[in-house]
């Protein structure tokens, strides 16, 4: 049978306690265990203890490093006017305390201890009477307590029992106020990590919305912009090959213009390259940002007032594409916490870019190939005849010049009569240049109406104008690493002209409705009949663009110069519209012949082809029966008299006298010198009867 065991007794320590104080500490518990910081339960402590013993100044500290608790501390004094007020802790009392092996530490016993005073003298000289009792639980030291007293000898009256108890009583307290600290650290952290999560899930779901470069780039940008508190965002995009980088893409509502998108950052170490090189984010200060090279502080610090940059560096394939980068009017605006957010947000961006980019690009290349597709298709159905028919001196000639500048990439001006085979010329140099396996792309200047020519020529994007339902290449786009052949160039819009020079000189242009600069590598060939120098001289045709065009001109002869080809030009076409028509024509009347080498062919080549065709037609054997009678009715008969010319309407008096003063300008309608100015008219108003009459600037 199992003897019951005995309760265990109190401890010795506490019992010759005072039971009633005892009671009243026990039932301090309701008024200490609301506090959740130390900063309510020190005062109300204090206040407990002042009704015990008189308590002048009460020290706490709680803290376990070892369990990664920090050390928090706090202090107070009573005043002798009764107000109790902070103050600073003592230095080094918390390494003091946790080296007293001792459960309670006095300064009236100190001379006959060997521990080392955690008391400062100006403390001790202020309060005579001093204890120092560490927080124990029974597995660890959780903290400390320092209790002081203007009246010597305070704390002799309490009892070192009830003293120590109080120290043991108050740890339970300090362990709670830990372990809420901790929790309430791990709830921040959590909140943090949450609001973490739903930013990246937002920047997500706007990854997966837009595939387009700058509607991404706005939507990532609105979504931080509700989150973080920046003034501009701008995208740095590295270039291949160069030590420089681009804004592509600027979100900075109150810039003040000195950073636009496309623009190129010429500073080799920039903040930007800098953190590409590092491959980690950068936060600068203006003092920093100051130590850069001009422009840099110029712009960024003096001209639109920035006081930090946060540059994050965009890595995606293991390379840098380049950085999101975030600009404030506020100094110390990017803590590190806040620039280890925004690098979790750039980790992300930098995929979806690139990919957004990759995607961009295949489209554009999808666009592109359609877009030669249907132009190839366009060319195949026009039949430009197997070859350049002829053998006479003067064909040769441009055959010889075709063959010496075919093989390098300059400019060629094509020039002779309508008819003559300028555009088989151009197609010739194609063949021979180191680009006939490119594409050779073509436009006719005076087949478009005037306001169609730039959007042909160059292109436009998505809203660019009324009716721009979606992105268009244009035909320097289209001849990328090909040839473009611009064909009746002297009816090219003079508003136009400055725009194609620099985009012959510089090998760049932007479509319309686009900043974005597009590069362009092609081969240049340009043919007319008209008189390019004259209009240069009658200011119809720009100085620099005709002398760009003429780096090699070549003349082209007209078919009464090279009269011994017409024999050879008769049978080719002969053969090609008989094969067509499934006609057996297999011999040419001399008399035919002769009548067709005497005619002087205003048509040239054209009309030769036009009159074979319609011979073909007419002939029923296997003789071709060529209309001679109306060549020589066309050498015989002049044109019939001009009838009398019928009195002009006023609307087209008001034409023609508009007409004439935008000739006599040069095109101008604005300005000191304008045709409006001449016409005694508002430049509004002779654009609005311009538009009423049909009045278009290449008429000019």
């Amino acid at each position: 049978m199992t003897r019951a065991q005995p309760h265990p007794k109190p401890p010795r320590a506490f019992q010759d306690m005072d039971l009633p104080r005892l009671a009243r500490l026990l039932d301090a518990s309701s008024v200490l265990g609301p506090c959740r910081d130390l900063d309510t339960l020190g005062p109300a402590l204090f206040r407990l203890l002042r009704e015990e013993m008189p308590v002048d100044r009460l020290a706490l500290w709680f803290g376990e490093p070892e369990e990664g608790l920090e050390v928090i501390q706090w202090a107070a004094r009573l005043a002798p006017d009764g107000v109790l007020g902070s103050v600073e802790p003592s230095p080094d009392w918390v390494r003091h305390t946790r080296n007293l092996q001792e459960d309670l530490w006095s300064l009236e016993t100190s001379g006959a201890k060997a521990c080392a005073n955690p008391v400062p003298a100006g403390v001790s000289g202020e309060f005579p009477a001093l204890v120092v009792l560490p927080l124990r639980t029974p597995e660890r030291l959780v903290g400390g307590l320092s209790l002081a007293s203007r009246r010597k000898g305070a704390f002799q009256s309490a009892g070192q029992t009830y003293l120590v108890f109080l120290a043991r009583f108050l740890s339970s307290f300090a362990l709670r106020v830990l372990r809420l600290r901790q929790l309430d650290a791990l709830n921040l952290r959590l909140t943090r990590e949450r609001d973490q999560q739903r930013i990246l899930l937002e920047i997500n779901n706007e990854l997966v919305e837009h595939r387009d470069p700058r509607d991404l780039f706005q939507a990532i940008s609105s979504t931080l912009r509700r989150h973080f508190q920046y003034d501009g965002m701008m995208l740095i995009l590295a270039q291949e090959g160069v030590a420089e980088a681009q804004i592509r893409y600027l979100d900075f509502p109150t810039g003040r213009g000195l950073m636009q998108e496309n623009q190129i950052l010429t500073v080799p170490d920039g903040p930007s390259q800098r953190a590409m090189d590092l491959r980690q984010p950068l936060v600068y200060t203006r003092a920093e940002l100051d130590c850069f090279p001009e422009p840099i502080p110029t712009v960024l610090i003096h001209g639109e007032g920035l006081l930090s940059l946060c540059v994050i560096p965009l890595i995606s394939r293991s390379r840098a594409m380049g950085t999101l980068n975030f600009g404030s009017r506020r100094e110390g605006a990017f803590t590190a916490e806040i620039t280890g957010q925004l690098a979790r947000v750039a980790a992300q961006v930098a995929i979806a870019l690139d990919n957004a980019f990759a995607y961009q690009e295949i489209q554009t290349l999808k666009d592109k190939l359609a877009e030669e597709k249907l132009y190839l298709q366009e060319e195949m159905e026009r039949d430009y005849g197997s070859e350049i028919v002829g053998s006479s001196p003067s064909l040769q000639r441009v055959l010889r010049q075709v063959e010496t500048v075919a093989p390098s990439d300059a400019t060629v001006l094509i020039l002779g009569e309508t008819g003559t085979g300028k555009e088989l010329i151009a197609r010739l140099i194609h063949q021979l240049s180191p680009r006939k396996d490119r594409g050779f792309v073509q436009i006719n200047c005076a087949s478009i109406p005037a306001g169609l020519v730039e959007s042909e020529l160059f292109g436009f994007e998505k809203g660019a104008f009324t009716g721009a339902l979606s992105q268009k290449m244009g035909r320097l786009e289209l001849a990328h690493q090909g040839t473009l052949f611009l064909d009746e160039i002297g009816d090219l819009p003079l508003e136009l002209q400055p725009k194609l020079l620099r985009a012959i000189q510089e090998r760049e242009f932007e479509r319309l409705g686009s900043t974005r600069v597009q590069k362009v590598d092609l081969r240049l060939v340009t043919a007319t009949n008209r008189d390019l120098a004259a209009m240069v001289q009658d200011r119809s045709f720009r100085a620099d663009l005709f002398y760009r065009l003429n780096v090699f001109p070549i003349h082209v002869p007209a078919l009464r110069e090279r009269k011994e080809d017409i024999p050879v030009l008769v049978r080719y076409f002969t053969q090609k519209f008989a094969q067509s028509m499934h006609r057996p024509i297999d011999s040419i009347p001399t008399r035919a012949m002769e009548a067709l080498q005497a005619w002087h062919w205003p048509g040239n080549i054209r009309e030769l082809e036009n009159v074979i065709e319609r011979s073909v037609i007419l002939s029923r054997g296997r003789e071709l029966q060529v209309p001679v009678a109306e060549l020589r009715e066309r050498d015989e008969f002049p044109a019939p008299a001009a009838l009398p010319t019928p009195l002009a309407t006023l609307d087209q008096a008001e034409r023609e006298h508009i007409l004439k003063a935008l000739r006599e300008t040069g095109g101008r309608v604005g300005g000191k010198n304008g045709a409006a100015a001449r016409l005694g008219l508002k430049r509004t108003t002779l654009q609005s009867r311009m538009g009423k009459l049909g009045i278009s600037g290449r008429e000019a």
